[in-house]
């Protein structure tokens, strides 16, 4: 039996967490629920976020090095979603990167199988959030995990309601796009902003700016290399913004408490 509230349907939260999360929520839902679920994705990046925030913080209050503290937090980030966006970042960069006409791009970012470039992507992704987090101190690292993580989400709310599906045939993110509004993508820029100039300040909204740039030159190469996005894509998006959004935070935190 579905989970009601007599004030708004749950359903869509819940769809999105099960989608984004490694949570392991036993209520059914619907393709009705998954449709709708798109403007809470940012809930499901603070779930992301939280879980990676923790073990970066007991890390360091048990008395790990920060190196080792640092990949402990882009580990469990990355956990915490299955790693579902690292496999985005591995076949978008096979397929973006391998000077191919539209059609072989989408067959290569089909494909499983994991290519050079795809091997340099991931190793750049990951590499670039473990230097910037072992480098912030506790106080600011555990915040940028859960700001990162969030904004990323507002960015594939952002995405999805301005750019088209790449796939005629549609795929395992378009569901989504079916109920995109408007409103949904003025709620998730403020949720965003605010969170971020919550938690980091000033520079958490440079963060964003940041983040923002990296998104439109990311997004531009998709549409001019493939039409569109596709849910690789959009888990590629997600990296590539937590990673500028720690990049930055580091940076401009750095020797701070």
């Amino acid at each position: 039996m579905k989970t009601k509230s007599p004030y708004f349907n749950v359903n869509p939260l819940i769809a999105a967490l099960q989608f984004l999360t490694i949570i392991p929520i036993p209520v059914p839902v619907s393709q009705t629920d998954m449709e709708k679920a798109l403007p809470w994705f940012p809930v499901a990046g603070l779930v992301n976020g939280l879980i990676a925030a923790m073990i970066f913080a007991l890390a360091h209050a048990l008395g790990f090095p920060p190196m080792m503290a640092g990949l402990l937090g882009v580990l469990a980030l990355s956990f915490s979603n299955g790693f579902f966006h690292l496999d985005g970042v591995a076949d978008t960069a096979d397929g973006l990167l391998s000077a191919r006409p539209k059609t072989q791009i989408l067959e290569i970012m089909r494909d499983s199988r994991i290519g050079t470039m795809g091997f340099v992507g991931l190793f750049f992704i990951l590499g670039l959030k473990w230097s910037a987090l072992a480098s912030m101190a506790p106080g600011i690292g555990w915040r940028a995990l859960i700001v990162s993580a969030v904004v990323a989400r507002c960015a594939q709310v952002l995405t999805m309601g301005l750019l088209p599906y790449a796939r005629k045939e549609g795929g395992l993110a378009s569901i989504f796009l079916k109920s995109r509004m408007p409103a949904h993508m003025v709620i998730v820029s403020v949720f965003g902003l605010l969170l971020a100039a919550a938690m980091a300040g000033v520079y958490g909204i440079f963060a964003v700016l940041a983040a923002i740039v990296a998104a439109v030159v990311f997004n531009g190469i998709c549409m001019a290399k493939i039409d569109g996005i596709t849910g690789d894509t959009l888990g590629a998006l997600t990296e590539i913004v937590e990673t500028t959004m720690l990049c930055v935070i580091s940076v401009a935190f750095l020797g701070g408490v």
